[in-house]
């Protein structure tokens, strides 16, 4: 039973009955959790799905701070691997002082942004047009890159392998715009940490986090797994000192960050980018969770705004220029037709939550367990000499991890080796399902660590579009016209 002092407390839903999720949804006050529930009452509370436990309460964190000089230089950089691949590695990666790292970076910019716009005034620093410099030339990479007319798939553009690989190929040049970013070189010397003996420098470590941030090339999707390694490469800036959180945390937030979504934006609907995973419509968003996270903090004490003012169409159009969860609401409504109660139950029944502290509370609580504690997302974060992985204490506890990596082959898992030849498991195919990888294959859970192949809304409204040429488009900045399509 869930039980905690604290009445003013939230929950938010990440699990849903298909079946009595609209009945539940009548009662507004269904999302106001009652901590001080009776039994039976409390059967009803939502629990994360990933453990059937509550969310578990956020402990402050202290902020994020650059390495000292002497920690810079001294340093053995090498290029970041995965690392979290059974139970036991996520256990010790959940205790670790990188979980922290990154918790308090997101909280940091959280309590950064609290009453603040995206249209008001921020000073920039060198660093900061420097990586608005990068983000722009991403953009025009996508323009440079149209997608492949011939195309019929519904599954991706195979033109975005095009752009992925510019990416890849500019990365160095792109990260020696950041000021003072190239002349730090680190110790010379094999380190310990990476098998292949290899050393380089800071930019070889950090441009890992950057090039993983765009989506991923073979399977052409994208997912908040993607969007953490956009904020773990911001946080590794702010280790190397190039970054002042303490100074400059609004502007990460307001203007990179939310150059970085503009860029996604405009790559998803050119590309036809898959949603990674299978949470589909049960899910925040079928890309991203950090807007919704920081867009609510920027609308914490808001005197005429509520949560229910998602509504409104014209809120969503004239304030979407200062607020990112209007703007992100107003975008989904953009490509997806009937009401968002449809297409987006989760956002939807937020929206009867009374206040937006309520919301940024559940947020943070919801980020921590179905982003950071889920392991078909977290094995696939990179961990380098910036962002570390704790090193295995005991031998039995090294012997107990492979054991229950042998044990999940052995139950049906699939060893999956990505592009960089980094390994992990994939849950068991359930019975009667595809072969594994295919748009139907049955797996076993949510199933969404390399996830279901999902059509992208994108590609779907292409479709509807060439049937229909002409009839209500929506143009996209770095797309084509696309039509709305129907939630289906």
């Amino acid at each position: 039973m869930f039980q905690a002092p604290d009445t003013e407390s939230i929950g938010i839903v990440t699990q849903y009955d298909h079946k009595n999720w609209k009945q539940r949804g009548k009662n507004q006050e269904d999302m106001e959790l009652n901590l001080n529930a009776t039994p039976k009452e409390a059967d009803a509370i939502p629990n994360s799905h990933n453990t059937g436990t509550p969310l578990p309460p956020v402990a402050p964190l202290p902020v994020p701070k650059a390495l000292s000089q002497e920690e810079i230089t001294s340093k053995r950089y090498f290029v970041p691997q995965k690392r979290i691949v059974s139970p036991g590695s996520m256990k010790r990666w959940q205790h670790s002082q990188t979980f922290d790292e990154i918790l308090g970076f997101v909280m940091a910019c959280n309590d950064a942004v609290v009453g603040r716009k995206l249209s008001e005034k921020i000073e920039e620093s060198p660093a900061v047009e420097a990586i608005m410099s990068i983000l722009n030339t991403i953009m025009k990479i996508v323009e440079e890159v149209p997608p492949e007319e011939g195309s019929s798939s519904r599954f991706g553009n195979p033109a975005f392998r095009t752009f992925y690989g510019r990416v890849k190929e500019q990365s160095r040049e792109l990260h020696n715009r950041i000021p003072g970013l190239q002349s730090i070189k680190g110790q010379e010397g094999a380190s310990e940490a990476n098998a292949e003996g290899q050393t380089t420098d800071a930019i070889g470590e950090i441009q890992v986090y950057l090039d993983e941030s765009f989506g991923n090339e073979k399977r052409i999707d994208y997912g908040s797994g993607m969007e953490l390694n956009f904020a773990c490469w911001l946080l590794c800036l702010v280790k190397l000192g190039i970054l002042d959180i303490e100074r400059e945390a609004p502007a990460i937030v307001l203007r990179i960050f939310w150059r970085y979504i503009e860029v996604m934006r405009a790559i998803q609907s050119t590309y036809w980018l898959e949603p990674a995973g299978s949470h589909g419509v049960w899910g925040l968003d079928d890309y991203h969770f950090l807007p919704f996270l920081w867009g609510s903090a920027q609308l914490k004490g808001h005197k005429i705004f509520r949560p229910k003012s998602i509504h409104d169409d014209e809120i969503l159009s004239d304030f979407g220029k200062d607020y990112m969860y209007f703007a992100c609401i107003h975008f989904i409504n953009s490509i997806k037709t009937a009401s968002l109660r449809w297409h987006s139950p989760m956002l939807d029944d937020i929206s009867g939550v009374k206040t937006w502290a309520k919301v940024n509370e559940g947020m943070v609580k919801m980020y921590k367990a179905e982003v950071l504690l889920k392991l078909p997302i977290a094995q696939h974060i990179f961990f380098g000499s910036l962002l570390t992985f704790p090193q295995t204490a005991h031998e039995d506890e090294k012997e107990e991890e492979d054991q229950a990596l042998q044990e999940a082959v052995q139950k049906g898992g699939i060893v999956h080796t990505d592009a960089s030849g980094n390994s992990h498991v994939h849950a068991p195919i359930a019975s009667g399902g595809a072969e594994e990888g295919g748009p139907a294959a049955a797996i076993s859970g949510w199933g969404d660590c390399c996830g279901i192949p999902i059509p992208s809304a994108f590609a779907a409204a292409q479709q509807e579009r060439e049937k229909m040429k002409g009839a209500g488009n929506l143009r996209f900045e770095g797309s084509n016209s696309i039509r709305r399509i129907p939630f289906d």
